[in-house]
């Protein structure tokens, strides 16, 4: 029988006590210097995780752009989170494992295991063949609907050099760049995340240029 999935989760309260919020949060160290302190994240059963909303499941949300263009695609039936099928996405970035953590559930989970643990989610799901910065832009916190409910994103902003951008996942479909534009003429196609992060796109990627 195969081990159950761990996934990397913090406590509500931690969130609570910075300052609870809907939406986009844009002061991002506030939060990060209280979520990557030594024996705050820890490991928990998927299954146990997604009905406790007394904790946060922790999640890289990936934002690629090139020449003001934004990479969308479109969440297909492999999708590890089923409720999510169908939807449009312009994040790329999935749960953090044990394996990031060199597989120790007592491993001092610092930033610069979750930055290395960003790259690999990425890596799993596309394959970038450009040369790109990283920026941490926002945290994202959305607790209208069951998913959100139990999830917190720390949105990254990858500008590209070039769009080579090709997929690796499949349930990653119509991969495309689209404008902002229109993006917003298909707006209700997009996951709830996804229609937060366009709406906040332009002060996150102003906020991208000055890091």
């Amino acid at each position: 029988m195969p081990q159950e999935e761990q996934v990397l989760v913090i406590k509500r309260k931690i969130i609570e006590e910075v300052g609870m919020f809907q939406g986009l949060a844009f002061d991002v160290d506030r939060y990060l210097s209280r979520i990557f302190v030594q024996g705050v994240p820890r490991f928990m059963p998927r299954s146990q995780a997604e009905l406790d909303p007394s904790h946060k499941q922790i999640i890289p949300y990936v934002i690629m752009l090139h020449d003001g263009k934004v990479l969308n695609y479109i969440r297909g039936k492999r999708a590890g989170e089923t409720r999510l099928v169908g939807n449009r996405s312009i994040g790329i970035g999935g749960h953090i494992n044990p394996i990031d953590a060199d597989n120790s559930t007592l491993f001092a989970y610092l930033k610069e295991n979750y930055l290395a643990a960003v790259q690999r989610e990425v890596a799993e799901e596309v394959s970038v063949e450009t040369a790109y910065t990283d920026r941490i832009v926002a945290l994202l916190n959305d607790d209208s609907n069951e998913v959100g409910s139990v999830h917190l994103g720390i949105v990254h902003c990858w500008h590209l050099d070039e769009p080579n951008v090709s997929k690796r996942e499949q349930m990653i479909t119509q991969m495309s760049f689209m404008t902002p534009d229109e993006l917003q003429q298909v707006r209700d196609t997009l996951e709830t995340w996804s229609q937060k992060c366009l709406d906040g796109l332009g002060e996150m990627t102003e906020r991208a240029q000055k890091n």
